[in-house]
């Protein structure tokens, strides 16, 4: 018989079991019911439920009613949505080999609530003011991994966030109107890319394309970066585009393959928390 481990007056056990209802989840248990967090955690039902909501309310947790799994606000507390999803440790040997292509930055990120969060970056030469790391956030809208990752946002998702978004302009070319938003998000469907030419930041230009999980859903986007005195709007279709697509579907091939061996990809992922 194992005998209780004493953890002294110090041990906190609401939040012992808070990251116990997050650490239910896995590669292979990416999304859970209720009943399956209880199970695994030791938990009532109840208590279980109290976490889970607590969780989506942060913004940790998202659901359908049903269906619980990590969003990736996750990120916040060590990278345990990164665990579950793979994606970076997939995607950074495609960077690297699309970068000494190119020969110029490239990013994956997904979409948090309203910003865009980086995820695996092979960078060359710096062309932001900012320096760009894993977690950085930016706001979606004026972001060409943001109009991809929007664009293919079921009706209701967009609709909500086009209710909420601050749309805050960053330079004269930045959209600050859901309308002229909307407009541009049909262009990136129908074309099936996104590029934004100094809305975030002057002399950045970039060019996204999505990532699909093994369901068709965008779980995903990868851009290249250029500073816009080596890139014109023509060049970056011509030469950039092309290489960029196929990243893109070598990383998906990659997905793919792992998780029709039961590897460590999420099946079900949604492009928002």
């Amino acid at each position: 018989m194992i005998e209780p481990v004493d953890r002294g007056s110090d041990h906190v056990q609401s939040l012992a079991r808070g990251l116990s209802v997050i650490k239910a989840f896995s590669a292979t248990s990416p999304e859970l019911t209720l009943s399956e967090v209880a199970r695994a955690t030791g938990l009532t039902r109840a208590a279980a439920r109290r976490f889970l909501l607590t969780l989506v309310d942060l913004g940790y947790v998202r659901t359908d009613g049903r269906l619980f799994a990590l969003s990736p606000r996750v990120l916040d507390l060590g990278y345990a949505y990164l665990s579950s999803l793979s994606l970076p440790e997939m995607a950074e040997p495609h960077l690297e080999r699309l970068v000494a292509e190119v020969h110029e930055s490239a990013s994956v990120a997904v979409l948090d609530g309203e910003d865009v969060v980086y995820v695996a970056r092979v960078a060359t030469t710096r062309i932001m003011r900012v320096t760009i790391n894993i977690g950085t956030r930016f706001p979606a809208h004026c972001t060409s991994m943001g109009r991809v990752l929007l664009a293919w946002l079921p009706p209701d998702e967009l609709a909500a966030y086009l209710e909420r978004a601050a749309l805050r302009r960053f330079t004269p070319k930045t959209v600050t109107t859901s309308e002229a938003l909307r407009a541009e998000l049909e262009l990136v469907r129908s074309q099936g890319w996104a590029m934004v030419d100094q809305e975030l930041e002057e002399g950045l230009r970039s060019i996204a394309v999505p990532i699909r999980d093994r369901s068709g859903r965008v779980a995903a986007a990868m851009n290249i970066s250029s500073h816009a005195s080596r890139t014109t709007p023509e060049s970056a279709r011509r030469d950039l585009l092309p290489p960029l697509l196929a990243a893109a579907a070598r990383v998906e091939a990659d997905l793919h393959a792992a998780g029709t061996a039961g590897g460590t990809t999420r099946a079900s992922w949604r492009e928002s928390s």
